[in-house]
């Protein structure tokens, strides 16, 4: 089955609502800049009161390792989500990194339009110390959550070659009409959205939700 990430996740309700819904794992958003941004505090008490078996995800853009550490361990997650210049350190010694994060499932973040100039290199250190490598769509500058996609015609054969070598999650854009699409010309590990269920930014829709997910385990007998 495909895995299923909500994220941008500020509150009980859409917790418990994306779970009900059949989400594998949620996202909670430490980046300054984004209207989803959650304290630790709000993490911690909605951490508490999901099941053992969600995926509980800390998205961090441009913070250090200590700064993911200690947020990390104080809210409960058990998955991280890096974008920007912790990506970065990840390529350039992913050991040291991922062990000093303190949690076992690391997920570092590629711009889907870097695709396009030749790809990312994945080596053996890289496979060995991540949970899965995220795609995702850049635009102005912002990373997740912008509701626009990368160019998925331009980078199918790119994003699926990757896919034989680590688990790779789409993000970017998606919505309950097109995440169908993503599934049939990937054939990824997971996917993620954020906006594309959204009412507002950090508000969750009942019924998108439900959509979402429902769209995946549709398509997931197409594929």
């Amino acid at each position: 089955m495909t895995w299923v990430k909500i994220c941008g996740i500020t509150n009980l309700e859409d917790a418990l609502l994306a779970v009900d819904a059949g989400a594998d794992a949620l996202g909670f958003v430490f980046y300054e800049k984004s209207p989803r941004r959650v304290d630790v505090a709000t993490a911690r008490e909605i951490l508490a009161k999901l099941p053992e078996k969600i995926e509980k995800v800390g998205v961090f853009v441009d913070q250090d390792v200590d700064e993911v550490s200690t947020i990390t361990r104080e809210a409960g997650f058990t998955a991280v989500q890096l974008h920007g210049k912790m990506t970065e350190q990840v390529w350039k010694d992913p050991r040291s990194v991922t062990d000093a994060l303190g949690v076992s499932k690391v997920i570092p973040v590629v711009a889907g339009s870097s695709l396009e100039d030749g790809g990312v290199l994945i080596n053996q250190r890289l496979k060995e110390k991540i949970f899965a490598l995220l795609i995702d769509a850049q635009s102005n500058g912002l990373v997740g959550g912008t509701g626009t996609k990368f160019n998925w015609q331009a980078t199918q054969g790119m994003v699926q070659g990757l896919g034989l070598m680590v688990p790779v999650i789409v993000a970017g854009g998606l919505d309950p009409s097109n995440v169908g699409e993503a599934l049939e010309l990937f054939q990824p590990f997971g996917v993620d959205v954020a906006s594309g269920v959204e009412v507002r930014p950090g508000k969750k829709d009942p019924e998108r939700v439900r959509a979402f997910v429902q769209a995946v385990r549709a398509a997931e007998k197409k594929v």
